[in-house]
């Protein structure tokens, strides 16, 4: 196939969006708005991003915050563990690089929660260096342009299609280059059956095209079912204080701060009048109101959550809760996105 950099590239410069991680190319910039991107569309990312520059503009000062307001810069982004392995891997980029990001792939790829895509994106666009950034975006463009309906989630063959994408990388303009491979799927060669192939610069080099098969491609394997498991909410508040309480360490969420909340039940007001007795919690039963029924889903399993509104008097947090108002959870408190629909109520 004729090389497709120089379309591809003449179409980035004249279409390519204005971001800033693209305005200031920073290994850090790169590196910050890569791994938000992971899970986020870019126009949700952009305010989350430039808000948490603000408060932690280099690697020292990412490594050296403090876990909860960590996790109040990313609240509302979800997967958690994506800033957790930030900060990890920045304490390792404080004592082993100085502060500075190292401009070697293999050193970027060993660092907690940077694999072959991130690494590469910050070892070309930054550094300059030839190297493969294939995502999601790079591998549906090159599905289509080859006409190969090889399961792309198969790695012996997204080795093989980083193999072809780096056949055709120029090596002085590496980062522009994967960069504009993005954006071309992002913008055009876009995913569910619906590319845009009458604006596609390679409209011309596109088997699939070619084939009418572009709309089929890729090919991935079926996701596997996602679990359902019931969940029982309970807001309980007193005085203006709503009571809350950390989660694990470890697992879902971990270290998150929730309200009250029984995994794999669904109570009735009895029930749950009966749970928070047993926690030493006074509250009257006949209070116990319904809210809405919400759903959260995660990556391996959906939260079906029934929600219940608890008044109680004045009284001494249970055992490992806290009594929290309406301004410690906006500024002190991270409640995940899972409980969006509590936070509504709560007018947060």
């Amino acid at each position: 196939m004729e090389n497709i950099a120089p379309a591809l590239l003449d179409w980035f410069y004249q279409n390519k969006r204005i971001l800033p991680f693209r305005t200031d190319p920073s290994p850090y910039h790169v590196w910050v708005s890569e791994i938000m991107l992971q899970q986020t569309r870019v126009s949700a990312a952009l305010p989350y991003y430039e808000r948490f520059l603000a408060a932690l503009p280099d690697i020292p000062a990412l490594a050296a915050c403090e876990e909860e307001k960590l996790h109040k810069l990313w609240e509302g982004l979800g997967y958690y563990s994506r800033v957790r392995n930030l900060q990890k891997a920045a304490k390792i980029v404080c004592a082993q690089y100085g502060g500075q990001l190292p401009a070697d792939y293999d050193a970027l790829r060993e660092l907690p929660g940077i694999g072959d895509y991130t690494a590469g994106a910050i070892a070309s666009i930054s550094f300059g260096l030839p190297v493969p950034a294939v995502d999601g975006n790079v591998l549906r463009v090159f599905a289509r342009l080859y006409d190969d309906a090889q399961l792309i989630t198969d790695p012996a063959v997204k080795k093989a299609f980083t193999a072809r994408v780096m056949e055709h990388q120029p090596p002085e303009q590496a980062g522009d280059y994967n960069q504009a491979l993005m954006e071309l799927g992002a913008l055009v060669c876009v995913p569910n059956g619906a590319p845009l192939c009458a604006a596609c610069p390679l409209h011309d080099l596109c088997k699939a095209r070619a084939a009418g098969t572009a709309p089929t491609l890729p090919r991935k394997a079926a996701p596997k079912a996602r679990k359902v498991a019931p969940v029982t909410v309970a807001l309980v508040e007193s005085g203006g204080n709503f009571l809350i309480r950390q989660r694990p360490e470890k697992g879902l969420l971990a270290g998150l701060w929730e309200p009250l909340l029984w995994e794999g039940e669904a109570l009735t007001p009895g029930e749950l009048h009966e749970k928070l007795t047993a926690m030493g919690l006074v509250c009257e039963a006949e209070a116990i109101a319904p809210l809405p029924a919400a759903k959260h889903i995660f990556s391996h399993i959906e939260w079906r959550m029934t929600q219940y509104a608890v008044p109680a008097p004045p009284q001494p947090a249970p055992e490992g809760t806290v009594w929290a108002s309406r301004e410690q959870l906006r500024t002190e408190y991270t409640l995940p996105g899972a409980f969006k629909a509590c936070k509504k109520y709560l007018g947060l």
